[in-house]
């Protein structure tokens, strides 16, 4: 007997809804949480799983690079030069084939006169950059757009028109070349305060700290719209309306109504938000307005691998191929997590 394709929907959906599970000799029917509904589906997607496992591999990489670099002898600034010079003089191309793979350098080395520093080394000390600039700009980006989304939608009338008109005013900025703009002026190298906290940074903290801000502020409008979107949905359900009944106030019902069922599209954007962030702080190095030598960063290695690609495609093609598969990865993950906390939304 063939069963409609209506029905297998609504028997799939009930079969996540509950769990038989057999407990002295009777079955009991146990209801699943949504969470628990949601990682059911998750783990149902292989392509997920296997971008959540690059995502876990890549945060614990970039967390404990410096371990990693002391216990494998890793000094991502440190030149080969000299008698046992990595480096053909006369020509700056790393010894041996495929930009000098060996045992000693999994990866390669740098060309360039008297560089020849490690490739892998490079990359792991790349990573936590990366991964700090991204998580923190998407952090920043979120808690703005959370907050403005969740008022203009809730509240509507002029309050929603002022923060949508902000909205278009900052998506209508060309992103990358005010960033070049701001970015370029502050790469001084004297300490620069950050108000209103008591610091002066400088150097690759001063770097760090600008790209978290220009990335996160100037990115929020793209959650702060999917936020609006939702909240406009949620302050007519049935769950605002007897909250008002009973005297709740505005920030209550933001905050304590409205929030806690914004959590699924927030963690899923976030996703997606992230791996955006990368590609643009790898963009921002590419140009040299972003992370500074010596510090070591991906795009940073893509600029310099621009005056010798054609003969070292090598050193152009690891750092690309490292932001290629974390960013496919955050991808893939996002798009998971977006099925399996709302598996009725259209892509």
């Amino acid at each position: 007997m063939t069963v409609p394709p209506g029905d297998v929907e609504l028997l799939t959906e009930r079969h996540d809804a509950v769990d038989v599970a057999e407990s002295s000799g009777a079955g009991e029917i146990k209801g699943r949480s949504p969470w628990a509904i949601a990682w059911r589906r998750l783990k149902r997607d292989k392509v997920a799983l296997a971008g959540g496992i690059v995502v876990v591999l890549f945060t614990l990489l970039a967390i404990f690079s410096r371990v990693i670099e002391n216990v494998f002898g890793l000094n991502p600034n440190a030149t080969n030069n000299g008698v046992n010079s990595l480096i053909d003089p006369s020509t700056q191309m790393p010894k041996g084939s495929l930009g000098g793979i060996s045992w000693d350098h999994p990866l390669g080395v740098e060309p360039g006169q008297g560089l020849g520093r490690d490739v892998l080394a490079r990359i792991i000390e790349g990573a936590w950059v990366s991964l700090l600039v991204a998580t923190a700009a998407t952090l920043l980006s979120v808690i703005i757009g959370v907050v403005l989304g969740v008022v203009a939608g809730y509240y509507g009338g002029w309050v929603d028109a002022v923060i949508s008109r902000l909205m278009d005013i900052f998506l209508a900025f060309p992103l990358l070349l005010f960033a070049i703009a701001i970015s370029a002026p502050l790469q001084t190298g004297k300490p620069l305060k950050i108000w209103p906290l008591p610091l002066h940074l400088s150097g690759t903290p001063l770097n760090i700290a600008i790209l978290i801000f220009i990335i996160g502020f100037f990115n929020w409008p793209y959650m702060g719209r999917i936020i609006r979107g939702q909240t406009l949905s949620l302050r007519e359900r049935e769950f605002v309306a007897a909250a008002r009944s009973i005297g709740a106030r505005g920030p209550y019902i933001l905050f304590r109504e409205l929030l806690p069922n914004l959590v699924a599209p927030i963690i899923v954007y976030s996703t997606l938000l992230i791996p955006t962030n990368i590609l643009f702080e790898a963009a921002l190095d590419f140009l040299s307005v972003g992370i500074q030598l010596p510090q070591a960063s991906w795009g940073g290695m893509l600029s310099l691998s621009v005056q010798y690609y054609r003969n070292d495609p090598m050193y152009m093609i690891v750092p690309g191929a490292a932001i290629f598969i974390t960013v496919l990865a955050f991808n893939l993950l996002g798009d998971g997590l977006r099925d399996a906390l709302d598996p009725k939304s259209g892509r």
